[in-house]
């Protein structure tokens, strides 16, 4: 997809993927990571998510990398925290206390800028990506965490029904971006309410992808 389609969506609160709560599955599924306090975990195209102060009031610092500027800006003006910003590269550096959030391109995001990752939390990106890049952007994730634990959650549903994204990402397909470098488990599939945006049945899943 596009960079401008998704400058698009927040610059007209077209963010119907915006959950305005914690995932409820981050919350069940989260200790399956069985991080120490202090953890740094990161969280791609994490939006203005609530996840990210969740994890916070759990012990762990948060990286996260979004795409649109004003994603960001809201989620420290809705936070009521004014982050130091600075200029990284291609990207613009936000920091506030335990929480370091970059704006740019995620391939732009380097290990050296990101710093060091103690596991992965994908509620959203890998999801949001159409299958041309879905390959790149696990090979990038790969090379940013260097292998770190991951909770994944994905969609499955006939993409013959609905379009995404979110996109339909098969047990298959996560088996075959992560095999070589991780041990993976299905901790959970759930169905979707109302199926995917009401036109065909849809089930979320989770998935822990842990160091062989």
């Amino acid at each position: 997809m596009e960079p401008s389609f998704w400058h698009s969506r927040w610059q007209t609160n077209n963010i119907a993927f915006h959950q305005p709560e914690v995932n409820p599955l981050l919350v069940r599924h989260f200790p399956a990571l069985a991080l120490p306090a202090g953890a740094r975990v990161f969280v791609p195209l994490c939006g203005k998510s609530l996840d990210l102060p969740w994890l916070v009031s759990q012990g762990c610092r948060v990286a996260g990398v979004e795409l649109s500027p004003l994603a960001v800006e809201q989620f420290f003006f809705e936070q009521e925290v004014t982050p130091v910003v600075s200029v990284q590269g291609a990207l613009r550096h936000y920091q506030a206390p335990s929480i370091d959030l970059y704006t740019g391109d995620l391939f732009d995001l380097t290990p050296e800028i990101l710093g060091p990752v103690d596991a992965v939390y994908d509620r959203a990106a890998l999801v949001a990506l159409p299958l041309e890049l879905r390959q790149r952007y696990t090979a990038q994730l790969l090379k940013l965490g260097g292998g770190a634990p991951q909770l994944l959650a994905t969609y499955v549903y006939d993409q013959n029904q609905a379009e995404g994204p979110p996109f339909s990402v098969s047990a298959e397909e996560v088996v075959g971006h992560y095999q070589s470098r991780h041990r993976i488990t299905q901790l959970a599939s759930v169905a979707v309410e109302g199926g995917m945006r009401g036109k065909t049945p849809a089930r979320e899943e989770v998935w822990l992808l842990q160091r062989p």
